[in-house]
């Protein structure tokens, strides 16, 4: 059976995100199963995706999108 194809995608992320993610890979790891940073942003994603579903959370959702996007602009 030949392998799913997945998309690609790169964002450029800051410093601090990227030591979130490590700590967050490393907090959800355990010596059974290591988790990529990868598996963190899918994961995130999914989270997400199922409470935009269910209405709740959007305001602090975009709330955080607009401080973010303050951030990038400094």
């Amino acid at each position: 059976m030949p392998k799913k194809e997945r998309k690609r995608l790169q964002v450029v992320i800051s410093e601090e995100q990227d030591a979130l993610l490590t700590r967050t890979a490393y907090e959800l790891s355990s010596p059974e199963r290591l988790i990529s940073k990868s598996e963190v942003v899918r994961l995130a994603i999914e989270k997400i995706a199922r409470e935009m579903g269910e209405d709740t959370h959007l305001e602090e959702l975009r709330s955080l999108l607009d401080d973010e996007n303050v951030s990038e602009e400094e």
